[in-house]
């Protein structure tokens, strides 16, 4: 039988946390990290464990495959863990495409439409907004109520944002890739210890992917989705739903809405959450967490040593 911990959160990354031979380690001890790829490449009709060990790096970081090796990596780390531990957390969140990780984990959707759906995200996503047209950069140094107002003064008649409030000093803006720019020297000179343009490929939360998300509109509500079995926290409104309709509405407005982690990770840390699990690859997320929620302890699993050092934290 499962024990569901109040205390414990589960967190899925996004995006970004991506890499060439992620999870091999842990694949080697556990069947199920394989497993769920081959899951994954069926739906997918594409060898996706193979771009996830072999590459070449450039079709990893194809938004259109890096969505669903991503959800497969974090539902592989699910699995392991759910294999190797009776005990189940009471939290989940996801940071952006986490969030689809975590509605499958969570038992929501099934892992076969998760793929689907993040294939067709990432697709959409991609034919949105051409390549070369739109930019994202990190502003490092600078209080989120500043960032908002530099991307409000430089816009120009263009689109630029603040679209993932990522932990204290750390904020993400997206838009037409000149604006962006504009922002980034305008950040510069407000102060901002650092301003760096992001490799990727799409403008992801801001108003440039609002026609994606009119397109991916009847792809959820032709989607199956149940009442998560956790308090599973929205990226848009911070906020734990059970009907599948404002689910899929959350879903939607994402695309072009901001990711709240900073909100997420202290509202989950509010209701006495103290110890947070990212389910990886990589750990971009334990990075931004720590900073957030300083008096918690957190976990980030992505190969043989941090599962077992997981396994030894989560347990009371």
């Amino acid at each position: 039988m499962s024990k569901q911990i109040y205390n414990l959160a589960f967190v899925f990354p996004g995006q970004g946390s991506q890499s060439l031979g992620m999870l091999s380690d842990l694949a080697t001890n556990h069947n199920e990290v394989k497993q769920t790829f081959e899951r994954a490449s069926d739906v997918l009709d594409k060898d996706l464990w193979s771009i996830v060990t072999q590459g070449p790096e450039e079709d990893l970081n194809q938004t259109q495959n890096t969505q669903p090796a991503m959800l497969a990596a974090g539902v592989a780390v699910w699995e392991v863990w759910r294999k190797q531990s009776v005990i189940r957390p009471a939290w989940m969140a996801g940071h952006s495409l986490g969030e689809y990780t975590a509605l499958v984990c969570s038992g929501a959707l099934s892992f076969e439409d998760g793929i689907k759906l993040v294939a067709i995200r990432g697709q959409l996503m991609q034919e949105a907004v051409p390549t070369g047209v739109g930019a994202m950069a990190a502003i490092l140094g600078l209080e989120d109520h500043q960032v908002v107002n530099i991307c409000s003064q430089v816009a120009e008649n263009e689109i630029v944002s603040a679209v993932n409030f990522n932990a204290p000093g750390q904020v993400v803006i997206a838009g037409n890739i000149a604006a962006v720019e504009r922002a980034m020297l305008a950040a510069k000179d407000a102060g901002a210890k650092r301003a760096i343009l992001l490799p990727v490929s799409v403008p992801s939360h801001c108003a440039l992917m609002q026609s994606a998300a009119e397109k991916l509109d009847p792809y959820l509500l032709n989607t199956a989705i149940d009442t998560p079995k956790m308090n599973l926290i929205h990226n848009v409104d911070v906020t734990s739903h059970n009907a599948p309709d404002v689910i899929r509405n959350t879903l939607k407005e994402q695309l072009y809405k901001p990711v709240r982690w900073v909100d997420t990770i202290k509202f989950m840390s509010d209701q006495g959450v103290t110890r947070f699990i990212e389910c990886g690859p990589g750990k971009v997320l334990i990075g931004l967490n720590k900073r957030i929620a300083k008096e918690a302890e957190h976990f980030s699993i992505y190969n043989s040593e941090t599962l077992n050092a997981a396994l030894d934290g989560a347990i009371e």
